[in-house]
């Protein structure tokens, strides 16, 4: 048996997009249990990887990333959920964490093979993510309470396509046993 990642998607962002104030109500009802999922991943020693866009910027770098989102206009929102010393950080470019990312051979050299996805979009990023980890035969796990979404009801489709289709576990982060 391997090991399991928690991965955090996108949440390292200045909400700086179109479809914003639809994502702001429920990227603020997720954080506190992102908050509690890294609190409890970092102090059982699992490995935590943030995997974030780099809003178009292809000469930032994490840092970067992190310092714009902590200046932007949501910085309340980013502030508890900033990576420590010891996460690490994916720059990605389109909505899957795998494409195009070295995150396939990150997750092998930490003998995981097993995802926690958290972070946002539910119905776009996570889901995407979800299939591409689930084809590589990785477990997958998604805490409902920790994802964030645009549109609820494509968020509960996504949901549900990905503990059918996918095979994933969808439970309260809190749940989550390490």
């Amino acid at each position: 048996m391997g090991k399991t990642a928690l991965i955090v998607i996108d949440m390292i962002t200045t909400y700086d997009h179109d479809d914003a104030e639809l994502l702001l109500p429920s990227a603020r009802e997720a954080v506190p249990a992102i908050v509690r999922l890294l609190k409890r991943a970092r102090k059982s020693g699992v490995p935590v990887i943030y995997v974030n866009d780099n809003f178009g910027e292809w000469r930032s770098h994490h840092g970067e990333i992190v310092d714009t989102a902590l200046s932007g206009p949501h910085a309340e929102l980013v502030r508890p959920l900033q990576p420590d010393g010891d996460s690490l950080f994916v720059v990605k470019a389109r909505h899957s964490i795998f494409f195009e990312t070295p995150l396939g051979y990150l997750l092998h050299s930490l003998q995981a093979d097993h995802v926690v996805l958290c972070g946002q979009v539910t119905e776009q990023c996570v889901l995407y993510s979800a299939l591409d980890a689930h084809i590589r035969h990785l477990r997958v796990t998604v805490p409902r309470d920790a994802v964030a979404h645009i549109h609820p009801e494509l968020a509960e489709a996504a949901l549900e396509m990905m503990r059918r289709n996918m095979h994933a576990a969808i439970v309260a982060g809190d749940d989550i046993e390490w």
